[in-house]
């Protein structure tokens, strides 16, 4: 589930246009959290997945890979 994780948040960023940087200032962690998630390293908490649910506009369960769009 990890890599999917990865690949779904590397794809929301993509699709938004946003580096790590500007992610992170806009769903409230640092951005080397967001650089860990992105290189596998960790994988975001609750209270994280429910913050970029809600600034991506989708849900919990296509971030970590339970429902395809």
């Amino acid at each position: 589930m990890k890599i999917l994780v990865v690949e779904r948040i590397k794809k929301l960023m993509r699709t938004e246009n946003l580096t790590q940087t500007a992610l992170a200032e806009k769903i409230g962690v640092k951005q080397n959290t967001v650089s860990a998630w992105v290189l596998g390293k960790n994988e975001p908490s609750i209270a994280s997945l429910w913050a970029l649910a809600d600034y991506f506009q989708t849900d919990i369960d296509f971030i970590v890979g339970r429902k395809n769009y």
